[in-house]
């Protein structure tokens, strides 16, 4: 099994975390946000990832901590999941439909750190969450995870669908990413020999 465990407490938030990429999309997920709660079951369920989480955050100040903490906290998981990245396709993209919303998501498993985010959310936010966050959440995970995340927004005007779609493309197309390659089992996919 992959499978990492995080725990994070700092001044701003108390995170605990366990990732199973080769789970069956169960969710166990108290963020503090109903809204963040959903696109993080979204995630779970559309990569097949097992996900528990529980986040006490300081939402009295505001939403930015513990959402970026638990990019921070979902990223460093996921790297020690996947270990040396051996076996794995690394590559996989999805283009997306979630109504009129479409988007592509393409991740390259590069050892390196990189987002390309193009979304157009035109409301500041959804309920109680700030839609600006989305980035800062990508963001967090993709520089502890490092992984290569280029996601862009096709089409869509709908706020919830556009994010909606955001978080199922990225967890259908990481669990793409993922998969291991039953011919090269036993290979890191890289001339370099390393993925870290």
């Amino acid at each position: 099994m992959r499978e990492g465990s995080i725990v994070r407490c700092t001044a701003e938030t108390e995170i605990r975390l366990k990732l199973n990429l080769d789970g069956k999309g169960k969710a166990q997920i108290s963020s503090g946000s109903g809204f963040l709660d959903h696109m993080l079951i979204l995630w779970a369920k559309h990569g097949s990832f097992d996900l528990e989480l529980e986040c006490r955050g300081d939402y009295h100040v505001d939403a930015h901590h513990s959402v970026e903490d638990i990019g921070i906290c979902l990223g460093s998981a996921f790297a020690k999941a996947l270990s040396d990245f051996r076996g794995v396709r690394r590559y996989a993209h999805i283009i997306l439909p979630m109504d009129e919303a479409l988007l592509l998501c393409a991740v390259d498993l590069s050892g390196r750190s990189f987002l390309d985010c193009r979304l157009d959310i035109p409301t500041e936010k959804i309920g109680d969450f700030d839609t600006e966050l989305v980035r800062e959440f990508l963001l967090a995970f993709v520089r502890k995870a490092a992984v290569t995340l280029h996601i862009r927004q096709l089409a869509g005007e709908n706020s919830h669908h556009i994010v909606e779609a955001c978080f199922k493309a990225l967890g259908r197309t990481l669990a793409a990413a993922v998969a291991i390659d039953p011919e090269k089992a036993e290979e890191i996919p890289s001339t370099k020999g390393v993925l870290i």
